[in-house]
């Protein structure tokens, strides 16, 4: 679950989800980036640091420019998770509760 927390961290952020849905379009140039959400590069930076940390991007060098995409696998992964965390569960963190003091019913 640490994982779906740092991810979660990462999205808690308006302009990280903008970056995200500027992904979503497709691989983009940092400097794209940039002048689409009209932010600094080291801001930028900042960002895109975070969003490779949770691994929700993939970047590529080449040359002297930076690319960057969404990395489907882990975009799977969340969707799975929240999935799996908003559905009814026999096992539910409240298992071993009286009927009384379970919240989930």
């Amino acid at each position: 679950m640490d994982d779906q927390v740092e991810i979660l961290k990462a999205l808690a952020d308006k302009n990280r989800l903008l970056i995200i849905e500027m992904l979503s379009c497709g691989e983009l140039c940092a400097c794209d980036i940039m002048d689409g959400l009209a932010l600094t590069q080291p801001t930028i930076s900042h960002h895109m640091k975070i969003l490779q940390h949770a691994k929700l991007v993939k970047r590529r060098k080449e040359g002297k420019w930076v690319f960057y995409s969404i990395n489907q696998e882990k975009v799977d992964e969340l969707q799975g998770f929240l999935k799996h965390l908003t559905s009814f569960k026999e096992d539910c963190v409240c298992k071993g509760a009286t009927q009384e003091s379970c919240y989930c019913r």
